[in-house]
């Protein structure tokens, strides 16, 4: 007896000590091995990283007036889950009469079991402020509200293609606001908070956070005095000749700073939803276009910069009609002898044609590219074309008395523009810049953008040659 007695409680110690041996170990298990993936469970279900949002930066033009600012608004979102069944109608009622909104289209949104349901964005905070009175009034649950900003543009159409617009997420679409948009975005920050189990944070346990930093702000080249200026130019000129499009660049021809771009047409950047897609297109970079007589600049610079001939030097231009390679070649005036500056001055397609000739295939084409031709003028603008421009061995037999006179090339306005303003700076060939600089809120300076000259064309003797001649061109004398 006393023997069995001894037994069972031997074994009920071996028992004791067996299960404490395993609570020990499941201890020593979850509190070693386990404990950061527990940790981490429990920071999940209690810590919440709570994103702190930048704010967009500015676009300015040269004088510091505003292009491009943001608006405080709300988005008003719905928890589904949280919202009183039995009292939907009259939250229904209440958000359809203050958001405007159609009452059908809320109903259907509440009555579904989704967590996260945007009611509508881009509400004033004015707006935003007297619903959530009226929500508390009523004691209606399951409606909250998102700090957000909306992008505002004060000049609507005005400089629409230089400026573009962002997303929803505010992120640049188009023009200035997608190719800086590294600078304008800013960095969003962060603070991690703990929460009790009723929902309200802790705030003596508050982790690691980072202030949010704001965007930079960007100033363009662009001078809102004078982009008006070409603005009501632009719209008189399609007034009046009622053409398909059109585009006017004001450019600084020694630092190659945008002072001025408009296209038509055109659209409202504060209500780009009912923009169509031709509407959009910033022409001066995505068009190509012949040139036509605008191109003679280029033929006439090669023939005196390779000193083939001299200003006064004068060239039988047939009387008006020449034929070279089997084809007519036709002026729009019968003339003989013409100097080359009256061969600009009168734009005779023969007298051009015959430049070219003199200078021949390989060599004009070298200035032709030379002049920024078939390249990208690398300006701050997302989607500019390089045009074209095919090498010698693709031309055909009369090609080189075509491509004088501007047939058979594609450029752009600007690469257009850019041939010009070389030609009024004395040979140099600049950059195009629409950005001037990016700086702090504050003003301290983050980028600067100089102006950079790419090549000397053509020499300075031979621009102001040719500068002579454009100054007839606009002359009585000229066409």
């Amino acid at each position: 007896m006393r023997w069995n007695c001894r037994n069972r409680c031997a074994l009920v110690c071996l028992a004791f000590i067996a299960l404490f041996s395993v609570f020990s170990f499941r201890l020593v298990y979850l509190q070693m091995v386990k404990h950061d993936e527990y940790s981490g469970l429990a920071a999940e279900k209690h810590v919440y990283k709570q994103p702190s949002y930048a704010e967009r930066g500015p676009i300015l033009d040269a004088n510091n007036e505003v292009l491009a600012h943001n608006v405080p608004v709300e988005t008003v979102v719905a928890d589904s889950t949280h919202v009183t069944k039995e009292r939907i109608d009259q939250l229904v009622a209440l958000l359809a009469n203050e958001l405007k909104l159609p009452a059908t289209e809320l109903d259907e949104k509440l009555r579904g079991d989704r967590r996260y349901v945007v009611v509508k964005r881009e509400v004033p905070a004015a707006v935003a402020a007297a619903l959530r009175q009226k929500l508390q009034a009523q004691n209606l649950r399951g409606i909250y509200f998102e700090r957000d900003s909306t992008r505002v543009y004060p000049n609507a159409s005005m400089l629409c293609h230089v400026i573009g617009f962002t997303d929803f997420d505010h992120k640049g679409i188009q023009g200035i606001e997608a190719s800086m948009d590294e600078y304008l975005r800013g960095q969003d920050g962060y603070r991690y908070i703990e929460h009790n189990r009723a929902g309200q944070e802790m705030v003596l346990y508050r982790g690691q956070e980072r202030a949010p930093r704001n965007g930079y702000q960007v100033h363009l080249t662009i001078d809102l005095n004078l982009q008006n200026i070409v603005e009501n130019e632009i719209d008189a000129a399609m007034r009046e000749y009622t053409p398909q499009i059109a585009t006017i660049i004001l450019m600084r021809p020694q630092t190659g700073e945008i002072l001025a771009m408009a296209n038509r047409p055109n659209f409202d950047l504060n209500n780009r939803a009912e923009a169509k897609p031709e509407e959009m297109k910033n022409r001066a970079i995505i068009d190509m276009m012949e040139p036509g007589s605008t191109f003679k600049i280029v033929t006439a610079a090669a023939a005196l910069n390779e000193h083939k001939v001299r200003p006064d030097t004068t060239i039988f231009c047939e009387n008006g009609l020449w034929k070279f390679g089997g084809r007519p070649l036709h002026d729009h005036k019968p003339y003989a002898d013409l100097s080359v500056r009256d061969i600009l001055v009168k734009s005779s397609n023969i007298g051009a044609a015959k430049l070219a000739l003199s200078v021949g295939e390989q060599k004009f084409y070298e200035y032709i590219r030379s002049f920024g031709f078939g390249e990208r003028t690398g300006i701050e603008l997302p989607g500019e074309i390089s045009g074209v421009i095919r090498p010698p061995q693709s031309w055909s037999k009369i090609s080189i008395t075509r491509i004088p006179m501007g047939h058979e090339v594609g450029v752009t306005p600007l690469q257009m523009t850019l041939a010009m303003a070389a030609i009024a700076n004395g040979g140099k060939l600049v950059t195009p810049r629409v950005v001037k600089s990016v700086t702090t809120q504050d003003g301290q300076i983050v980028s600067t953008f100089s102006p950079v000259v790419l090549r000397q064309v053509v020499s300075a003797q031979t621009a102001r040659e040719i500068g002579d001649a454009l100054r007839g061109v606009v002359s009585d004398r000229g066409t």
